[in-house]
């Protein structure tokens, strides 16, 4: 059986190059920076930073001066870091299996925990 040749449509042709010398030291300045809202923010509206001031919450790793990212419309589930209000001042802990045995009022859900490392 005869076929008909076709003709190759897509074909390499060879041109000069469009780069010449070194690459520029600034072609990383052309991508676009990492916006902390959009990476680590859910809802902006509703979302708090905090600075910590001293070591009260070292037993769940926030250090001070530890920035937390605290999220007021996420659902908190067990075992989430949350900043309540407990006894008329802020607190951090981890949201109980049972919530109706303790008395907090929910303040936010913690989303991120940023430390610095020097």
């Amino acid at each position: 059986m005869l076929r008909k040749l076709k003709k190759i449509v897509d074909r390499h042709e060879p041109g000069v190059s469009k780069q010449t010398g070194f690459p520029s030291a600034a072609t990383h300045y052309m991508e676009q920076p990492i916006d902390l809202h959009r990476a680590l923010m859910i809802n902006t509206d509703a979302t708090f930073y905090i600075r910590v001031t001293d070591e009260s919450w070292k037993t769940f790793g926030i250090k001070k001066h530890d920035v937390l990212i605290i999220d007021r419309s996420v659902t908190a589930r067990f075992n989430d870091l949350a900043l309540v209000v407990q006894d008329g001042a802020f607190k951090v802990l981890r949201i109980p299996f049972d919530t109706h045995q303790e008395s907090f009022m929910l303040w936010g859900v913690i989303t991120y925990i940023i430390h610095r490392t020097r």
